[in-house]
């Protein structure tokens, strides 16, 4: 079996104001091409745990593994880089920049990663637009489309480096019923037709429930939807 991702019994604390423990010896795996959903009530420490497995918070204790590779320890410069090679990102609000078009919003993380010529890259971007079928917004500046289009391209941007995995933080909290039933037909064909592996934290029970497996969590524990 092929596992994009793996925690073994993470522990994470806050010590300001008070010591806190927020995730307990927190263990899973996720098969590569698999859809998995995080569910909990606010402060059961989903969130938190994403940054963990995205590699942006490494103050915790336990042991990560991105396609079999441990993660944990590294120095921050690689981890940066293990990021923006391997895992895309879509969050509630889309960080877009607004003064710059949506082509080259798109553009950007592989400018960073500096792997291809420029003229591919403005081709993967508009590949990427063309896929999500937002292709005839590829110039406008960014603050002029829509909220649905602006989450769209965001996903365009976490797909144009072609990564291992998508971890979402709300990804439909902030759109109407029809944006968010767009987005998540679009991350389920993603998943379906292009063996993407996907990992969303959500409140939306309707969205948890269309994808291959709920992780729910309570004061800090996965208590449902761990592999037997």
């Amino acid at each position: 079996m092929s596992y994009v991702l793996e925690a073994r019994h993470i522990d994470k604390y806050f010590y300001e104001p008070v010591e806190f423990h927020v995730l307990r010896d927190i263990s899973f795996r996720m098969r590569r091409g698999e859809f998995v959903s995080v569910m909990g009530k606010s402060g059961c420490g989903k969130s938190t745990l994403l940054y963990i497995l995205s590699t942006m918070d490494t103050a915790y204790t336990g042991e990560l593994y991105l396609n079999g590779e441990l993660l944990t320890g590294r120095p921050q410069p690689e981890l940066a880089r293990v990021r923006n090679a391997h895992i895309g990102f879509v969050f509630q609000f889309h960080y877009l920049l607004p003064e710059f078009t949506v082509l080259q919003n798109v553009m950007l993380p592989a400018q960073k990663l500096a792997r291809k010529p420029q003229e591919q890259i403005r081709q993967d971007a508009l590949d990427k637009l063309e896929l999500l079928g937002i292709a005839d917004q590829a110039h406008k500046l960014a603050y002029r489309i829509s909220g649905g289009q602006k989450q769209r391209v965001a996903i365009a941007r976490a797909l144009i480096n072609e990564p291992d995995i998508i971890m979402g933080d709300e990804p439909t909290g902030n759109l109407d019923s029809t944006n968010s039933d767009n987005v998540f037909r679009i991350f389920r064909d993603l998943c379906d037709t292009r063996g993407l592996s996907l990992l969303m934290v959500t409140h939306d029970l309707d969205f948890a429930n269309k994808t291959d497996r709920i992780l729910e969590m309570e004061d800090g524990r996965i208590i449902d939807g761990n592999e037997e």
